[in-house]
């Protein structure tokens, strides 16, 4: 039983008759009778809840930072007009905007409530009960209740770097030779001949195939397709770091996003891996159109573990999963205990069978510290962030060493860093 502001009004009307015009117990008790009267008939025609039929869309998906309806269904199979407000809950992250709703709804009719949800930080939300309050004719009594209505809401990664994609792809068929441009298609695989033309290598020209046919023919090449790239996220506890705006992971998870994109539209297949001491997500084998819907939900849900990651656990599982030569895309931090203890131990089994590129993430801040000398306590920030370069530079000369090619860019440089060198490791044929 609820009652609402209206019964308190006529219950203060009541008091003040009682005090001016009834100041007896007898007038008490007629004014407590009339107020109980009316909430209980209020009541009586309130309606039931159990005559509503509620239903959400179970599964609503919207980008990170962007807004979105979701809708609630509610149907009336009474026979009796209901009246009163209804609440969709959501969680506090979701940021829901006119949650509450008024509720007027005749006997077997349908009415369709929307609630905006701005969902600050990628993952799933679980809806809340439906709060269902029903008023009398009256407006000063009620029932309220509350329904279990299945729904969640999936924040895909915001992926910014998108707008980076389409020129990575013009780029890509420019290596090609899809477009027309003064950019011939290169590569290592063999696409088919053409006719000589100023200014084209000599050493193209195909001798045996110019000795058949009339003209000076050349071969052209196209970058190589049908590759295997393996993406392999790191969600130990490295990856909870703070860097810029957000956490080391989700920088890695933008990065791999592109880069993904870029590999399907390149012909080749891409698997995906989160892993610290179990696998956390994974897509396999998938390529085309379908592989950047497939990655933006398996990582909408992937969090920083605070354990140390399982290295050589990691290194059985990519051997396990990627039994063709593959490009390797490790992403990872290169503190100098990383390195040692976790990296150089088995990255010689891996660059065995496979081309491993390490990408890591670097704080901008420090960066900007190691310039930052206007005081006293400048000076010691700067040399500690000049002590971290100087760290990760001797971390990354070593991988390299080992064949190992390395990125180590600040988030917003990342995924375009990682997209040029996957270019240049197609153009090259190196996958």
């Amino acid at each position: 039983m609820v009652v609402t502001g209206r019964l308190a009004l006529v219950a203060a009307a009541a008091a003040l008759f009682v005090t001016f015009v009834l100041p007896t117990w007898p007038g008490v008790l007629l004014a407590t009778a009339v107020l109980v009267a009316l909430a209980l008939i209020d009541i009586g025609l309130a309606g039931s809840a159990e005559h509503l039929e509620m239903s959400r869309q179970p599964l609503t998906t919207v980008r990170t930072g962007r807004g979105i309806e979701v809708e609630l269904t509610v149907l009336n199979r009474g026979s009796r007009t209901v009246r009163g407000r209804v609440w969709d809950d959501w969680p506090a992250s979701a940021r829901a905007v006119h949650r509450g709703h008024d509720l007027r709804l005749p006997a077997n009719t349908r009415v369709r409530f929307h609630t905006e949800l701005t969902p600050a930080y990628r993952g799933d939300r679980v809806a809340g009960p439906v709060t269902v309050r029903l008023l009398g004719p009256l407006g000063m009594a009620g029932r309220q209740t509350r329904r279990v209505v299945p729904a969640r809401l999936r924040a895909l990664p915001p992926f910014h770097s998108e707008r980076l994609l389409a020129s990575k792809v013009q780029r890509l068929q420019h290596m090609e030779g899809r477009n027309t441009t003064t950019i011939r298609g290169q590569g290592t695989e063999f696409d088919s001949f053409r006719e000589y033309v100023v200014g084209d290598d000599v050493r193209t020209i195909d001798w045996r195939a110019t000795a058949r046919a009339s003209d000076v023919l050349v071969r052209t090449w196209r970058p190589e397709r049908n590759r295997h790239v393996v993406l392999l996220l790191d969600t130990g506890r490295v990856s909870a770091g703070r860097v810029g705006d957000g956490t080391r992971l989700d920088a890695m998870i933008e990065a791999a996003l592109l880069l993904g994109g870029l590999a399907a539209a390149g012909g080749d297949t891409v698997d995906l891996f989160a892993y610290d001491r179990e696998i956390r997500t994974e897509v396999r084998g998938v390529g085309g159109k379908r592989l950047q819907y497939k990655l933006m939900h398996a990582l909408a849900g992937v969090t920083p573990q605070l354990v140390d990651t399982d290295f050589q656990g990691l290194m059985r599982t990519t051997l396990q999963r990627a039994r063709r030569r593959s490009l390797v895309v490790w992403f990872t931090h290169l503190d100098a205990a990383t390195v040692q203890e976790g990296l150089l131990p088995v990255l010689p089994v891996l660059t065995r069978r496979h081309r491993v590129l390490i990408v890591s993430v670097t704080d901008p801040d420090v960066a900007a510290a190691t310039t930052r000398r206007t005081g006293v306590a400048d000076l010691y920030a700067a040399a500690a962030a000049e002590n971290i370069v100087a760290e990760h530079a001797l971390a990354r000369e070593t991988l390299r060493r080992t064949g190992v090619r390395v990125i180590a860019e600040p988030p917003a440089l990342l995924p375009e860093a990682l997209a040029d060198e996957y270019l240049e490791l197609k153009q090259t044929g190196a996958l």
